[in-house]
């Protein structure tokens, strides 16, 4: 059996044994782009990537491939014209097990150091450009599964047992508070109080020293949950047990997020008592949804809940709460930039599903996702066909959702005319609702399209009116989205001081909580550069880049990847637009397209 390591200094063994290293100082370079590639590279491209400065490209590649392939003791595999990388089954890979959702996590507790540690081919810039990207994607892809063996295990009563998972998340990414957040969780509820306590500790000096910020009031109420602190205390049986859960979903409906969830937490702790598991997985489920929908920074608590749902609901045979659950932990992934977990939970749910409504609700989510990594194609069909189904079952609520990213998808590649008749039909059914919380949405939307058209006056109006009912609502995604529109605004007006106050607001706001809309903030941090740029202001632009390439990497968010290598050719990068244009394959963004050429 062979395994090749590429995460810290790579290696290949047969039988555990360390086998003499391919020669040429680009061997590990071309085994980790053909492994990790979306699609089989060509030769040509391959020779052009890694081997331009030779003084025969095809002729370094195929000497390349025949050191890999005699490293690798196989002579069938690394072959053709685009090259196959496939393996036999008797290779692991630890680069391809970090993703792979049958694996065991126990191995990701033990791996250390990034991709290809130590290797740097300074003569092949676009390569290093994409050496970043996926150390950054990879080193997230392995927090996310840490994560959800935590989350998991913390759901079936194991609390215990996810402490060294939740740490080593926390270890990868110290400065994610729902890394610590769900770290303290595992420690409170496995009856280390003390430890959650100092953990606590640990991140408040943390964030204070690293971000000049606080940790945020979830971080601490994390704390106080203890063992069998998701039940509560039993009430008076079934009946009682349905009414709560009644009252609780109208509650959230209405906006009484506080009442409904206390009410919703009544219901679980009443279907527990009367040993109802249908019951208290439609309760898990309510509670889980209404913890991540209508609670900010409850993300972590939301995700748990879920889990225990899921498993509660398995066992009851509940097949309509499991779908439910599926759908919205893959909602919570979505949100967070982790793609992987994501696309795991929802294929699950699908796989799940029967109903037009069900099939509605995931689709969304699922275009949603497409959407965020740049795959347009992908996202068009999932949001059109989730807004019929949800028009044609009556779910007038589903089909204003995915009607708005349907026409957020449009206006990102320029199709205005497009976007606007979509928003139009998405505001409309919003109002028609009276669905207040999520009104700001399509405001934002509509006012951007305005502000294209030439209609200052409606962008005003709409933009000052979402900003204001966001922060109403106290919702982070809609104030980032209202206050990135009236930056815009100020910047088309000269006015440079209002567009960089408005802009730094959209930015700490879209970010303040731990649960926050990855695409959000990033999209704002892109504007913001874009202004900065305009009025050639580099001091302002610089940090903002950095931290906007961090972010798309981590959150495979592919063409914000490629908007920050144009931002960094802009400020005098003379390798980044090439790298952009290598980052930009298979991304079909007409307006992304016109900004390359």
């Amino acid at each position: 059996m062979g395994t090749i390591r590429l995460l810290g200094p790579p290696t290949i063994e047969h039988a555990g044994s360390p086998v003499r290293p391919p020669r040429g100082r680009k061997a590990w370079a071309l085994l980790a782009y053909l492994l990790l590639a979306d699609r089989p590279p060509s030769r040509k491209k391959l020779a052009e990537l890694l081997f331009a400065d030779a003084d025969d490209p095809l002729g370094a590649l195929r000497w390349t491939l025949a050191e890999l392939r005699r490293a690798l003791d196989a002579h069938d595999v690394l072959t053709g014209d685009p090259v196959v990388a496939t393996l036999d089954d008797r290779t692991s890979v630890d680069v391809l097990l970090v993703t792979a959702e049958s694996a065991d996590p126990e191995p990701l507790l033990t791996l250390g150091g990034e991709l290809l540690e130590g290797v740097e081919v300074a003569s092949c810039p676009e390569f290093a450009s994409w050496l970043l990207v996926e150390r950054q994607r990879l080193s997230a892809a392995i927090e996310a599964r840490l994560r959800e063996t935590a989350v998991s295990l913390v759901a079936c009563g194991r609390a215990k047992d996810a402490i060294p998972y939740a740490s080593k998340a926390v270890e990868i990414n110290p400065l994610e508070q729902g890394n610590h957040e769900l770290l303290v969780r595992s420690l409170a509820i496995s009856g280390n109080r003390q430890g959650a306590l100092r953990q606590i500790a640990v991140c408040e000096d943390l964030f204070r020293r690293e971000l000049g910020v606080s940790a945020s009031a979830t971080l601490k109420e994390a704390s106080s949950v203890g063992p069998g602190s998701l039940s509560g205390p039993p009430l008076s049986g079934r009946a009682a047990a349905a009414s709560q859960l009644e009252a609780g979903r109208a509650a959230i409906v209405a906006g009484a997020v506080d009442a409904g969830v206390q009410c919703l937490r009544r219901a679980v702790a009443e279907a527990d008592h009367c040993r109802d598991t249908v019951l208290r997985g439609r309760a898990l489920a309510a509670l889980g949804g209404a913890l991540v929908h209508a609670i900010r920074g409850h993300d972590e608590e939301g995700a748990i809940v879920l889990h225990e749902a899921i498993l509660v609901a398995d066992q009851a045979g509940d097949r309509v709460t499991s779908v439910t659950a599926h759908r919205e932990l893959g909602f919570v992934e979505v949100q967070a930039g982790r793609r992987g977990t994501a696309a795991t939970w929802l294929a699950k749910a699908q796989a799940l599903a029967e109903t037009d409504e069900e099939q509605a609700a995931i689709l969304g989510v699922r275009g949603m996702n497409s959407s965020d990594v740049g795959d347009y194609p992908a996202a068009l069909e999932e949001l059109t066909e989730s807004a019929e189904l949800a028009g044609g079952c009556g779910d007038r609520r589903q089909q204003a959702w995915s009607l708005s990213l349907l026409g957020r998808a449009h206006l990102l590649r320029a199709e205005h005319s497009q976007a606007n008749t979509i928003v139009r039909e998405s505001l409309d059914l919003v109002r028609q609702e009276r669905w207040i919380a999520f009104l700001p949405w399509p405001q934002a939307l509509k006012a951007e399209l305005d502000l294209v058209a030439g209609d200052v006056d409606a962008a005003v109006d709409g933009f000052e009116q979402a900003w204001v009912l966001g922060c109403q609502l106290n919702d982070p995604c809609w104030e980032g989205m209202a206050g990135r529109g009236l930056g815009m605004l100020s910047a088309g007006r000269g006015d440079h001081a209002g567009a960089t106050e408005w802009l730094d607001q959209a930015a700490s706001r879209s970010s303040r909580e731990p649960d926050r809309y990855q695409w959000i903030h990033a999209h704002v941090l892109d504007a913001a550069i874009t202004t900065a740029l305009d009025r050639d202001d580099d001091v302002r632009a610089k940090p903002l880049v950095t931290q906007l390439a961090a972010l798309a990497a981590r959150c495979d968010m592919r063409e914000l990847v490629v908007r920050a290598k144009l931002h960094q050719a802009n400020l005098g990068d003379e390798q980044a637009a090439g790298s952009a244009r290598l980052l930009a394959a298979g991304i079909d963004n007409p307006a992304l397209t016109a900004l390359l050429h």
